[in-house]
């Protein structure tokens, strides 16, 4: 057999079926590539091969007794963002250094539940708070890409870029990840995987360390888009722990990707097509469009005249949310604490030194936009807008069943080349953004190679509770694009 880490996740689930492989044997496949790659790429802060191997025996006793669960000894990593039982959890920030939750997440209670393997825990901005995984406490994480003719250290996006970089490099079969402005589909796009944020409610929040709380949202990152579908189908579940679970039906996602698109009706905003694009962007996007056209969807142009607002707006929402959210860490119950000669001293000398300047400066924008005499101006406003985004999406698919767009503005950058300027930082998450604010559910899907030799992604923004008809839609892309070259395994001789 092949090397296990190649597999794609139902590849995997029908080698351990068929008995061509064990589930320690996968493990062990994976653990060994950690070990060569994590020092030149920097993808997981703390990695737990014991309870891995541990978990892949139990799940060989199970296959051998033919009680297999959906993801039994499937290896995964998991985004530090996750409460993990008994394993550190920092949201690779300072502030939170040593905490060891004594609870799980729900979401990674429903993977173990369903048979997963943890692997480990998954670098990511600090906090979630980055669109190119530079802010993280533990150091940037490095693509396994490279640029054609350069050794440049490209970046895998953010935030959730350890498990981009992870699940690229096949050092896990898939990852957790979360979705707050673009944090799944942006760093899917540019190391050549597929993500998906779900609607917002589909999966639970609790036991995820909160950015913004109307925004966030958890999905997975994974090599294809069955893939993606089996590890939603999963992770997804009515949670009474979260008020803002939504108790809908979970769908066979899985059952949903080879329906194909025929009859079905694909936007094109024109909103879309933002000054200063890059000119392989649209080509892509325009590519995309025959590919759709030629599996026997319908194309149609639709307006989403308010999306120039989106950015600004997100900037405003999320922040404020962040500043409440982030009042907690405080020195006082949990993580790091700074000594102080009064209370309020221990308060400010713990945020001083546990905090990274992207998180203060989000801190900073909320506590403004959010006090007396600007709340009206800024927040309450930028709240209106949104409510205005959602109602453009709300007349397009009247008429359409999913909206096509690019996923980024451009190829993955080099680390350092944007971190100096917020704004452009901020930029990246252009066409991103109002997917958060309208609580969509949105899919990155690989498409291509950049003129630069490093992927490129396809974004497609679907009905709220509609993700069926996203992966049937991207599916057909994956198809049409063909199979992505995998990134040149350079990191083993580096390390």
């Amino acid at each position: 057999m092949a090397d296990p880490t190649d597999l794609s996740i139902a590849e995997a689930r029908e080698a351990l079926k068929r008995k061509q492989l064990s589930a320690e044997e996968l493990a062990r496949a994976h653990i060994g590539a950690i070990e060569r790659a994590n020092e030149a790429l920097n993808t997981y802060i703390l990695t737990t091969p014991e309870r891995a191997l541990e978990a892949a025996k139990e799940s060989d006793a199970r296959l051998r007794k033919g009680a297999a669960r959906p993801l039994e000894g499937i290896p995964l990593g998991i985004k530090d963002l996750f409460a993990t039982k008994g394993v550190r959890t920092t949201a690779c920030s300072h502030v939170l250094d040593g905490f060891t939750p004594t609870y799980e997440s729900t979401v990674t209670a429903n993977l173990w539940s369903a048979g997963a393997v943890m692997l480990g825990k998954l670098n990511n901005d600090e906090f979630a708070m980055g669109s190119s995984n530079e802010t993280s406490h533990y150091g940037p994480v490095v693509s396994p890409w490279r640029r054609t003719g350069s050794n440049a250290k490209l970046v895998p996006g953010g935030s959730s870029g350890g498990s981009s970089a992870a699940v690229a490099a096949r050092l896990c079969m898939g990852a957790t990840a979360t979705d707050t402005g673009g944090s799944i589909r942006q760093p899917a796009a540019i190391t050549g995987t597929v993500g998906i944020k779900p609607t917002y409610g589909r999966c639970s929040r609790w036991g995820i360390v909160a950015f913004a709380s109307s925004l966030d949202q958890a999905g997975p990152i994974a090599r294809t888009v069955q893939d993606a579908a089996i590890l939603l189908k999963a992770m997804a579940s009515h949670d009474p722990k979260d008020t803002t679970s939504v108790e809908a039906p979970v769908p066979d996602y899985e059952a949903a990707v080879i329906l194909g698109v025929k009859g079905l009706t694909i936007g094109i905003p024109k909103e879309y097509r933002v000054p200063g694009m890059a000119a392989e962007i649209d080509a892509l996007w325009q590519q995309g469009i025959k590919w759709l056209e030629a599996a026997g969807a319908k194309i149609k142009p639709v307006s989403l005249p308010h999306t120039k607002y989106a950015l600004p707006s997100y900037y405003i929402v999320a922040p404020a949310e962040a500043s409440s959210n982030l009042a907690r860490y405080d020195g006082v119950r949990y993580g790091l604490r700074e000594p102080g000669k009064n209370v309020i001293s221990l308060y400010e000398n713990t945020r001083s030194a546990g905090f990274g300047a992207e998180v203060k400066r989000r801190i900073l924008i909320g506590t403004y936009v959010l006090s007396a005499g600007y709340y009206d101006a800024y927040y309450l406003k930028a709240q209106k807008v949104r409510s205005l985004i959602k109602r453009d999406f709300d007349e397009a698919f009247k008429d359409v069943d999913v909206i096509l767009t690019p996923t980024t503005p451009s190829p993955a950058f080099a680390l350092g080349e944007k971190s100096g300027d917020p704004v452009e930082m901020y930029l990246n998450d252009i066409f991103t953004v109002t997917v958060n604010m309208a609580g969509l559910p949105g899919m990155s899907v690989p498409a291509g190679l950049s003129s630069e030799g490093t992927p490129l992604g396809l974004q497609l923004i679907g009905r709220p509770f509609d993700e069926e008809t996203l992966f049937r839609v991207g599916r057909a892309i994956e198809v049409a694009a063909g199979p992505l070259a995998k990134p040149q395994d350079w990191w083993s001789r580096a390390a």
